[in-house]
């Protein structure tokens, strides 16, 4: 049985949508870009009613970005990707067209 992931469709500009998790949820995922020192794109994710759960992860590539917070139970995995290079995180200019974001639920 394969598991089917899903592409969260996000844009090369701060955004915020509601997305239903495998748990049956629906979260309120919020983007922003940080141009400083170390520019990357971060996420928050908050509840249906925008109560904040978990606040400015890095979408960094090579990791689950939701395993350390298994203890919420979302049901699914996160990650980030990009098809040009699958080790350099999102930039401004590729979010959404080469860049990505997969939820993938957990088995």
């Amino acid at each position: 049985m394969s598991v089917q992931a899903y592409q969260i469709p996000l844009q090369a500009t701060p955004q915020t949508l509601s997305i239903q998790f495998p748990n049956g949820n629906t979260y309120n995922l919020q983007t922003n870009y940080l141009f400083n020192q170390n520019p990357c794109w971060i996420l928050n994710i908050a509840d249906a009613n925008n109560n904040p759960l978990v606040n400015g992860i890095p979408l960094v590539t090579g990791a689950d970005l939701l395993e350390q917070f298994a203890y919420l139970g979302f049901g699914a995995s996160l990650y980030a990707s990009n098809d040009a290079d699958h080790d350099i995180p999102p930039s401004w200019w590729d979010m959404g067209s080469t860049a990505h974001v997969w939820l993938v639920p957990n088995q």
